[in-house]
């Protein structure tokens, strides 16, 4: 079994990561830890901007890989086949190229809970792979309930 777990690196992912977790120890399974940061601007066809915002993104990108590796780190101290990954780009197209590169068995997701017409205006990453995925995904609430 192979699992993709899809992190924001927010608050949010605490839950997925403990859902992801226990998927992966009781089915044995190899789980791939994806976060899709936000491409650079030099990478994408924008101007290019002062050096100190160049280094501001550039630091914020080492900052997420650090946190995917303590992340992927644990869950392999906890018994855990874990491999983070961290790429650049659209968010929706990215998990499902590694979704299907990976030939993933589900892909584990949070939902935020906000409202229709949050969605209506911006759109959904849940919602975008929830319509394009092959495989079985398990959206996990990162809101929190009253």
């Amino acid at each position: 079994m192979k699992i993709l777990a899809v992190v924001d690196l927010s608050e949010s992912t605490a839950n997925i990561v403990e859902k992801a977790e226990e998927l992966a120890i009781a089915l044995l399974a190899k789980l791939w830890l994806l976060h899709v940061a936000e491409p650079e601007p030099d990478f994408v066809g924008y101007d290019v901007g002062p050096q100190s915002v160049r280094d501001t993104l550039s630091q914020k990108f080492h900052d997420q890989h650090r946190q995917l590796q303590e992340i992927a780190e644990r869950m392999r101290g906890n018994g855990i086949d874990a491999t983070a990954l961290l790429f650049q780009g659209s968010t929706v197209e990215t998990i499902l190229h590694e979704a299907s590169r990976l030939d993933v068995d589900m892909i584990v997701i949070g939902s935020h809970g906000r409202g229709a017409m949050y969605h209506l205006l911006m759109g959904s990453v849940t919602e975008g792979v929830l319509h394009a995925a092959k495989c079985p995904i398990l959206v996990v609430p990162t809101h929190n309930r009253k």
